[in-house]
């Protein structure tokens, strides 16, 4: 049975960790231990004040051991936010979710507690998702989100001044041998494996690792998980954008244009980057709104209006919803928003928060010097992470990884040549 508001108000703010943009902790203008390279007055020149919330760790009934932290970069509003909901409502699994806002907060701070009810009433309490039936659980947070985005949309809608912010989310159910993904928005997931041994899977890893890295930095609302399985990730999930010739790239943009929008550069209308999100009014039930502001505003004339003739919303809340099975060698699942994503590789985080662990064991200061590692790395966005430590690894007995030489060089030999490449293909298109 899904909370009551007052009640969930209060676990979020209280029990649990959730975040408001006005707790701020410590305010840190240099290095503070477990980063990396760059100085503090180069960054202090970028980020005149960082905030950072650092609630004290949780462990849950099953051992799971919960750390997270938000970090405000140089962005002048803190539009990112995470949870964890640790109560009987899902019968033994815990809710952890991370969102990333555009164009206010508003949209966020509605998603922070209705789209938990939501889940819950959808999956029945846990019911559902002890059953392990994915169909049934793929329909019922399906069910949620679009469910929380009709709430959100009315609240947009019915507020006295002109909102229209929108949310990407991608949120986690995790039982004893279970994690449930459900994904909304430029989003991944990656799975941890050991090095693979092939030259030819070798070349796959490094050109996918390459796109990716691509791909992110032409695009801002990255949200990623990663699934620690003895140190190698292997990405799981699509982002939603109508950018590129990957699959789910290619069926968002040919629902878009079946819906009557169009894309410039990468964006939906020449305006956003993600083609599923929460909110954005304009994309769904304010789309004539749009066009007539657009005329106003000089970007589109009558005539082109005249043309358009929407069949459906252009950006959706329908979520990617997938299962998968934590083994023995699952050691920690990572949830993050883009800041920390668009600045370090997905493997590099994950040795990292190892050699944490390894180190001292604790969850929650490992999230935080991945933080500041973001921080040193010069992020030019907010950053919230979010690690569930499974607690089935000795990390005292963890053996060193060794550096793989053939995968280093490799992976920069390439990614000179992508480099390269768009150079070239730049000076071609614009002489």
């Amino acid at each position: 049975m899904a909370l009551s508001s007052p009640h969930l108000q209060k676990v979020l703010l209280n029990k649990i960790c959730s975040y408001k943009i006005a707790a701020k902790k410590n305010i840190i203008h240099k290095p503070v231990g477990g980063g990396g390279g760059g100085g503090g007055e180069g960054r202090g020149r970028c980020c005149s004040a960082i905030a950072i919330d650092a609630p004290t760790p949780l462990t849950s009934v099953s051992g799971i051991r919960w750390g997270s932290t938000m970090v405000q970069g140089p962005r002048e509003e803190m539009e990112d936010d995470a949870v964890i909901v640790q109560l009987d409502d899902l019968d033994g699994f815990t809710y952890a979710a991370v969102f990333d806002g555009h164009a206010g907060f508003s949209s966020v701070k509605f998603l922070r507690e209705e789209l938990y009810k939501e889940c819950v009433t959808a999956l029945q309490g846990g019911l559902l998702l002890n059953r392990k039936d994915l169909n049934a659980i793929r329909k019922a947070l399906q069910e949620a989100f679009e469910n929380a985005d009709r709430k959100l949309l009315n609240r947009l809608e019915s507020s006295e001044k002109e909102d229209e912010s929108g949310a990407t989310a991608t949120a986690v159910f995790v039982g004893n041998d279970t994690l449930i993904i459900a994904h909304v928005g430029d989003s991944s997931v990656v799975n941890e494996h050991s090095f693979p041994a092939d030259n030819e899977m070798l070349i796959v890893d490094m050109f996918f690792e390459m796109d990716r890295c691509f791909l992110n930095h032409r695009n801002p609302q990255m949200l990623m998980q990663v699934l620690s399985r003895s140190g190698k990730a292997e990405i799981l999930t699509n982002s939603h954008r109508p950018y590129g010739n990957n699959k789910v790239s290619l069926q968002e943009i040919r629902r878009i244009n079946e819906a009557g929008g169009w894309i410039v550069n990468g964006r939906i209308c020449n305006d956003i980057s993600v083609s599923r999100a929460f909110g954005d009014m304009r994309f769904k039930t304010k789309k004539k709104e749009m066009l007539e502001k657009g005329v106003k505003e000089g970007r589109w004339s009558e005539k082109f209006i005249s043309r358009i003739q929407f069949r459906g919303d252009l950006v959706i809340a329908s979520p990617d919803v997938l299962q998968v099975n934590l083994g023995s060698d699952t050691e920690f699942v990572l949830l993050a928003s883009d800041g920390l994503w668009d600045y370090m590789k997905s493997d590099e985080i994950v040795d990292f928060v190892r050699n944490q662990l390894r180190e001292h064991g604790d969850v929650q200061i490992a999230c935080e010097a991945l933080a500041r590692l973001a921080l040193d790395r010069r992020t030019q966005d907010n950053v919230s992470i979010v690690i569930a430590d499974l607690g089935r690894t000795d990390w005292r007995k963890l053996p060193v990884k060794k550096q793989n030489v053939v995968l280093e060089l490799g992976q920069a030999l390439v990614t000179i040549s992508f480099v390269s490449i768009g150079i070239w293909l730049s000076t071609m298109i614009f002489p």
